[in-house]
């Protein structure tokens, strides 16, 4: 065997060892995905989200029941899949976490501020009202189009941003969002990444947050995926609720418009 040939065989070689890790990679979660059926653990936690959504809370003890997410006062079907959109009332885009916080604190006298510094449960411990909702809320969005909406001038805006943001290169790695997400086929630790530049792409992704993910045992929300991709940039910790949250929320949103809302999702 000559040299040129001894060179591709063993680069055949080493791609099909590559290809049998990714498909070792991927099929526990297949296993898994097979093992649930059309059960999804997120619904019991859909199911604490519609108790606290019933159930006076806070100082005020008051339910959320008047909370307004754009289609009017205690409407939550479809709600979801028009947001992050502008509310007149606070003169902001909001996605639903934002909104949701709001309505916690205005409603029912909550401390927003105790609520945002801990919005999301540790691996193991119980959800946080916020995720509960949040995947409660999102469920009554399930098989409806996105249709984030681009009618307010600072609904385009945080469009314009997002889509700046998502390509903006930084951190000690020089990452941006699209470093990952801006072509088709590339893969982190072996693990797929979506195309989130593109509408297809977005589409396959956007209307499935929030997720339940297997490898953590809780629900986590499209907010939470934001704030754990700039985490693996090695980003500033990317604050709850910011504009820069809200905007790539809204990019993506947007870009996903017409595909049909699945979540909450399952992932591996």
């Amino acid at each position: 065997m000559n040299l040129r040939a001894s060179f591709g065989f063993g680069l055949a070689l080493l791609l099909g060892v590559a290809q049998a890790a990714v498909a070792e990679e991927e099929n526990p979660f297949a296993e898994y995905r097979a093992m649930f059926g059309d059960d999804n653990p997120a619904e019991l936690v859909e199911m604490q989200g519609e108790e606290l959504w019933n159930t006076p809370g806070g100082p005020k003890q008051a339910t959320l029941a008047g909370c307004d997410f754009g289609l009017g006062a205690g409407v939550i079907a479809g709600a979801y899949a028009q947001l992050p959109r502008y509310f007149a009332d606070t003169g902001k885009v909001m996605d639903l976490e934002t909104r949701l916080l709001h309505c916690m604190e205005t409603l029912q006298g909550m401390d927003v501020a105790a609520l945002r510094a801990k919005p999301y449960s540790d691996q193991g411990q119980p959800q946080t009202a916020l995720e509960s909702l949040s995947a409660y809320i999102a469920a009554q969005s399930r098989g409806l189009p996105v249709a984030v909406p681009q009618s307010h001038p600072l609904e385009l805006q945080a469009f314009a941003d997002g889509a700046k943001f998502f390509n903006l290169r930084a951190g000690p790695h020089d990452f941006s969002c699209a470093t990952c997400h801006s072509q088709n086929g590339k893969r982190i630790r072996l693990q797929a990444l979506p195309q989130l530049n593109t509408v297809e792409g977005a589409r396959t992704s956007f209307g499935t947050w929030p997720a339940y993910r297997i490898a953590q045992g809780a629900v986590r929300t499209i907010e939470w995926r934001m704030a754990d991709c700039a985490r693996q940039q090695r980003l500033p910790g990317l604050v709850h609720g910011s504009k820069v949250a809200i905007d790539l929320i809204t990019y993506l949103g947007v870009q996903a418009n017409g595909a049909e809302m699945t979540a909450p999702g399952l992932k591996r």
